[in-house]
């Protein structure tokens, strides 16, 4: 590659340097974008470990940690022991459906389960910014694995000529209920990890008694 020459004259150098920083200052402006690294993520989750690494006492530790209360997940005597007992744990949707509804508490009080599943392509920025602003775990399925999704952090591109704003997931963070060692916490990079491996989301809530 040919080295660049440039006038040995001081004026002329000074010239060329001005020159050279108007068009870098002319690009970035009309680029009109500004990123902003940003994050959200939910606290106060408690710290609950599989009893094994069988998938349906995955999916049961899962649910009881978006679901923090042992009167309805998913514990003995619970109200969603059987129904998350019976779902498939490789199927979300199958979850989903076996959650959703009217279930009872142990001293017979009724409550209504929202589950919902979500597909990978329905997932927006917006959506898992919001749920999550909202102190709502969610779960994840991802290459067979089934983990909590409590955090993610995003990057925002604010367009000036626009005056316009949007959101792109960088990281989504991950709780690994089977272990409780460095394994425990993990993340999913969306420059570096394959989106296609990712097999859905689930939504809970839960209202009543």
């Amino acid at each position: 590659m040919p080295k660049l020459s440039f006038p040995r004259s001081s004026f002329h150098r000074a010239i060329k340097s001005i020159a050279i920083s108007y068009l870098a200052l002319c690009g970035y402006a009309l680029a009109q974008h500004t990123y902003k690294p940003d994050g959200v993520h939910v606290s106060g989750l408690p710290t609950l470990m599989a009893r094994s690494h069988d998938p349906s006492d995955v999916l049961l530790t899962s649910l009881n940690t978006i679901v923090p209360d042992r009167e309805v997940c998913c514990g003995k005597d619970s109200a969603l022991e059987d129904s998350a007992q019976r779902a498939d744990p490789t199927s979300l949707q199958d979850v989903a459906a076996k959650l959703q509804g009217r279930h009872l508490l142990s001293d017979g009080r009724p409550i209504i389960v929202t589950a919902k599943y979500i597909a990978p392509d329905a997932l927006n920025a917006y959506l898992l910014i919001e749920t999550l602003q909202q102190e709502h775990a969610m779960l994840m399925l991802w290459k067979s694995h089934l983990y909590v999704l409590y955090g993610a952090t995003f990057i925002e591109d604010y367009d000036s000529n626009t005056s316009t704003s949007s959101n792109s997931i960088a990281k989504l963070l991950l709780i690994d209920t089977r272990y409780s060692d460095s394994r425990r916490s993990t993340e999913f990079n969306r420059e570096t990890d394959d989106w296609n491996k990712v097999q859905g989301f689930l939504w809970v809530s839960v209202e009543g008694p």
